[in-house]
């Protein structure tokens, strides 16, 4: 009997496919980018074309993602980013373009001496009327091996809990032109406070 199972490919992301057959990107991701690797993916109701172009402008970036304070584009394929950390502080480093498909995939890896060594990638995949899925797989070296990693995760900046809650974000942004939250803004507190 001819097994044809092994021909077919898991498109799942690298985190969660059930066969991981010799994948060059997320090989190259490992190396770059260090040992622990995380993947999500959103299903978003517009255009990758659309979705693509926004994520491309990198210093529109903070808008969604929670735990970065600000990206400086340097030029068309380097830009320095500053991350919140545990305990107040925060990360820097400068990121390169490595790969690039208008309206399809952005990679990159960060430079030497970062504060975190990381590597990534952002995929944009038609998803017909559904619109596009979005899949964002970012391996990395977290700060002091495993246990920062726990502190991170106990302080909610650990890179698999915020890829999921930033394409949340973006998904939100991008359908609606908003960003819900449930806590109060400090004007609303005052305003109930009078």
């Amino acid at each position: 009997m001819n097994d044809t199972r092994s021909a077919v490919r898991d498109d799942a992301p690298a985190t969660t496919a059930k066969s991981h057959p010799d994948d060059p990107a997320t090989d190259a991701l490992t190396e770059a980018g260090g040992k622990e690797i995380v993947g999500r993916a959103v299903t978003i109701g517009k255009p990758a074309i659309e979705l693509y172009a926004y994520f491309r402008d990198f210093a529109k970036l903070a808008s969604f993602m929670e735990n970065v304070e600000r990206i400086d584009v340097i030029d068309h394929t380097r830009s320095h980013w500053v991350v919140k950390a545990p305990a107040g502080k925060t990360v820097e480093w400068d990121a390169r373009i490595t790969e690039e498909r208008e309206g399809e995939l952005i990679a990159w890896t960060s430079e030497e001496g970062a504060d975190v060594s990381n590597a990534g990638r952002v995929e944009f995949r038609d998803a017909g009327a559904r619109g596009t899925v979005v899949t964002a797989t970012i391996a990395y070296d977290p700060p002091a091996g495993t246990i920062g990693k726990l502190i991170a995760k106990l302080f909610q900046r650990e890179p698999a809990i915020q890829a999921r809650r930033d394409l949340r974000r973006f998904k939100q942004l991008m359908e609606t032109g908003e960003i819900a939250t449930s806590s109060r803004t400090k004007a609303q507190l005052e305003e109930e406070k009078a």
